[in-house]
């Protein structure tokens, strides 16, 4: 018994950690951010298709991380009361929450520079901004079934939108270092 209660430890530790070097790694200036990571392309067709291919990976990066740890073991009932190993699911769902939503925050910001995937994807900001408070609703346990199925639909919302525009989004599961470092 000591192990477990010592796995959550450093697991819950982990966790808070995270959350809060992702939350101070987003309150610098945005313009910094997506000039730093704009590449300087001769032409705007080059642009475009980057845009749409980082689009795709942040994308299939969050989407897959979502689908592993929040709507499998939802849909499992790992989030239920009294379910075997509880903890540990929302402590990797709460992981996965922040890392999903620093992705879509990326894959948001390459879709700016796509003209079709920036106007399929104006009507979803709200909808990923409000992701921001739900890997900690997850870590307290407040409604575990309603957030998984929040970021389930918020995520879906992305893929259909790429879809429209013709950035095609396929699930990539993130490793286990790309979700611990949260990119």
């Amino acid at each position: 018994m000591p192990i477990s209660l010592r796995r959550l430890l450093v697991a819950l530790t982990l966790c808070c950690a995270l959350t809060a070097g992702a939350t101070a790694c987003g309150s610098g200036s945005d313009d910094a951010v997506s000039a730093a990571s704009t590449p300087s392309a001769t032409h705007s067709v080059d642009r475009q298709k980057l845009a749409k291919t980082r689009f795709v990976a942040n994308a299939g990066l969050a989407a897959g991380a979502t689908y592993q740890w929040i709507v499998k073991p939802w849909k499992a009932g790992k989030f239920k009361k009294g379910a075997h190993g509880r903890k540990l699911a929302l402590v990797k769902a709460a992981l996965a929450g922040g890392f999903a939503y620093n992705r879509l925050k990326a894959a948001h910001r390459n879709a700016e520079g796509d003209p079709t995937l920036s106007k399929a994807l104006a009507p979803l900001t709200a909808g990923i901004d409000s992701l921001k408070e739900l890997p900690s609703k997850l870590r307290k346990g407040d409604n575990p079934d309603g957030v998984a199925g929040d970021y389930n639909d918020i995520i879906n919302k992305v893929k259909n939108a790429g879809k429209s525009a013709g950035a095609e989004v396929k699930d990539k599961v993130p490793s286990t270092s790309q979700l611990t470092s949260g990119s």
